[in-house]
């Protein structure tokens, strides 16, 4: 019985990591075959980059998925202490458990949104022999020495 009560406390979390696996890709489709900018060390565009776009969608997701993961593993656990160590949720005090746990999720979303959203820069650099090759080659013509371009990841 414990494993399963364990088990299903995930559920809730497997689904928001999901729709997120799902819904960013979705939202930023024309990145992929658009492509997004990507700046030498001066900020001159260099052309758009497919290559740069599927680097910012997979470090968006991630960094969601992570922002979602304090509130919801920690919530249940700050509910259960409070629940088996205080008489605060029994009988009439069980109407104050949606509210505390809002209030808790809040708090938590406080630090783990700016904490997530910090795991990677901004302004992300990807290799140049990661990018297409017409981009690559520019860039050589301008910068033979140059290894990396720069682009915006987005949130």
């Amino acid at each position: 019985k414990q494993w399963y009560q364990r088990r299903v406390r995930v559920v809730p979390f497997t689904a928001v990591a999901a729709a997120n696996c799902v819904n960013i890709p979705l939202m930023r489709q024309n990145e992929f075959s658009q492509g997004i900018d990507v700046l030498d060390e001066a900020g001159e565009v260099m052309g758009q980059s497919s290559a740069a776009a599927r680097s910012a969608v997979l470090q968006v997701t991630a960094s969601r998925i992570i922002m979602a993961m304090p509130g919801m593993a920690l919530t249940p656990i700050i509910m259960n202490t409070i629940e088996n160590k205080t008489n605060w949720f029994k009988g009439s005090g069980s109407r104050m458990k949606a509210p505390a746990q809002v209030l808790i999720i809040g708090m938590i979303l406080t630090f783990a949104t700016p904490l997530a959203c910090a795991i990677f820069e901004q302004k992300s650099s990807i290799s140049v022999n990661r990018l297409e090759p017409e981009i690559s080659e520019k860039l050589r013509k301008k910068d033979p020495n140059a290894k990396v371009l720069y682009f915006n990841k987005g949130l």
